[in-house]
């Protein structure tokens, strides 16, 4: 295994140079596939190029692809059905439709007429299939219908590549309607046979850049992860050109524990990212968006790496790497970024602060604001944090996830616990952190950085040892290691418990 991580990290850390170091007139690097069509050789060098593009989920680097293939030939179908796809991000709620709408509306003033400029049933397959999933209904119901669509259509060519990745992203598109988070136990089928035809794809062409891409997506929780590992190290590789690409790689290392790999696969995607800051302003409204996105998920997931090698230096890097892209984002996760990771950086080192408290801090602020102050003795600040953290999980807006409104919750119960246990109210804070990991197992299996920025099941397990109770400790530190593998804190508690317990072997690995 060794061998095999450190071959993932020089791979990695070359990606990293090429991403610094290379010109920026070389070729794109995109994958390799084979998509036929009835379109002319001159638009389909640019049909092509946007259909790279969405497998590697580079939207407005599609659409503008497919733009220039309509402009080469105007009745190319495929060109309009590429183009309104880029519209849909396949694992977020729909952010637009009207947009793609009038894409197709450019094509046709109906289904049937955009039909009829349709020349083969193949091409005239996937254009129906675009119509479902921006037609009428509900989201749940389009993006259903949608995947039914792309599989009947994928069965009756079972030999096209293209139909079966397209078929296995618009799967994992219905994943986001079947739980309240990714790795709920409700959404292993449909990702497990999303994950079996990318696999299918990946074998026979293991450089096509959604097949790697959507292998990944599909098994990224810690009991599936084993299975995307040689896509994920494969996958940086087909796309180094994509920040996402880049980035993807890392959603299986974390749910493994390789902090290494995290690290190396998120600063390659941030540099990737960031190369394009330059020209920020130029950007359209959806440039700015992905591009301010990946920058931050980049720096955010790779400052969680770092912070689990207890390199304390490059976690705060990350955040003043962040700081001018969130002073110039409207994007309310990357203003939030410097905030949360800030608070990451506190609770992870747990190099505690007396931090001020505000009643416009963040919720990931208030809990590192609670914590530092429990931990400092200012059980009345950690009092203000909890009121805080209350009154935001009461306000419910309808803008906010089911998860994001349980996530709150825990936080509210763990600084909740934490002033229990300062006040020797050991029996309630016990209490209030049975409850917190209640909900924690009701979200399933995390996936990236962990929400909380305090696991529950790792913090319920630090305050059993404070109460005395090594045996029951060893339950939580082990229960949060299967859910977050090699978490440093996790590992530090596990050691510690076993020691108390007597259980020297499981000490000596843990430590």
């Amino acid at each position: 295994m060794e061998q095999r991580i450190t071959h993932s990290v020089r791979a990695i850390l070359l990606l990293v140079s090429i991403c610094v170091g290379l010109p920026a007139a070389q070729a794109e690097q995109l994958g390799e596939l084979h998509f036929p069509t009835s379109g002319s050789a001159a638009a389909q060098e640019h049909f092509l190029r946007g259909v790279k593009y969405l497998h590697n989920f580079g939207f407005e680097d599609a659409a503008e692809a497919f733009q220039a293939a309509a402009k080469i030939e105007p009745g190319f179908a495929l060109a309009y059905w590429g183009e309104a796809l880029s519209h849909n991000h396949p694992l977020q709620p729909a952010r637009d439709l009207e947009t793609p709408r009038n894409v197709l509306a450019r094509l046709g003033s109906s289904p049937a007429e955009r039909a009829a400029k349709a020349p083969t049933p193949r091409e005239a397959g996937l254009l129906a299939a675009v119509e479902i999933l921006y037609g009428e209904g509900e989201g749940a119901e389009r993006a259903s219908a949608y995947a039914e669509a792309m599989g009947r259509l994928a069965a009756q060519y079972p030999e096209d590549e293209e139909l079966q990745a397209f078929h296995a992203v618009a799967l994992l598109g219905t994943v986001r309607y079947l739980g309240d988070s990714w790795g709920a136990e409700s959404t292993f089928g449909v990702r497990m046979k999303a994950g079996a035809i990318a696999q299918e794809v990946f074998r026979k062409h293991p450089n096509h850049p959604g097949a790697a891409h959507y292998i990944i997506h599909a098994f990224d929780d810690p009991i599936h992860a084993p299975l995307a590992l040689t896509a994920a190290e494969r996958y940086a590789q087909i796309a180094p050109d994509v920040s996402h690409a880049l980035h993807m790689p890392s959603h299986i290392f974390i749910q493994r524990g390789m902090w290494a790999e995290v690290v190396a696969s998120n600063e390659a995607s941030y540099h990737a990212a960031f190369a394009k800051w330059p020209q920020r302003d130029s950007f359209s409204e959806t440039q700015r968006y992905f591009n301010d996105v990946y920058i931050w998920h980049a720096l955010d997931w790779g400052q969680y790496g770092a912070l689990q090698q207890a390199d304390w230096t490059k976690a705060k890097q990350a955040i003043e790497l962040l700081r001018p892209v969130a002073e110039k984002s409207s994007v309310r996760w990357v203003k939030e970024g410097v905030g949360e990771m800030t608070a990451r950086a506190i609770v992870e080192s747990e190099q505690w602060e007396q931090l001020p408290f505000s009643s416009d801090l963040t919720a990931h602020e208030l809990m590192a604001t609670g914590m530092s102050a429990v931990r400092m003795g200012d059980v009345a600040i950690a009092q203000q944090a909890e009121a805080k953290l209350r009154e935001m999980e009461q306000e419910d807006p309808p803008s906010r996830s089911k998860h994001r409104q349980q996530a709150l919750t825990i936080m509210r119960l763990e600084v909740a616990a934490l002033v229990r246990l300062a006040q020797d109210q050991g029996d309630e804070a016990v209490a209030l952190m049975d409850e917190a990991v209640t909900i924690a197992n009701s979200l399933g299996l995390p996936n990236g950085a962990a929400i909380p920025i305090k696991p529950a099941h790792e913090l319920y397990g630090e305050i059993l040892l404070e109460l005395g109770q090594p045996q029951k400790a060893m339950t939580q530190f082990e229960t949060s290691l299967q859910r977050t593998p090699n978490r440093r804190l996790s590992l530090r508690g596990l050691a510690r418990a076993a020691a108390k317990n007597a259980d020297i072997s499981t000490a000596r690995q843990g430590y």
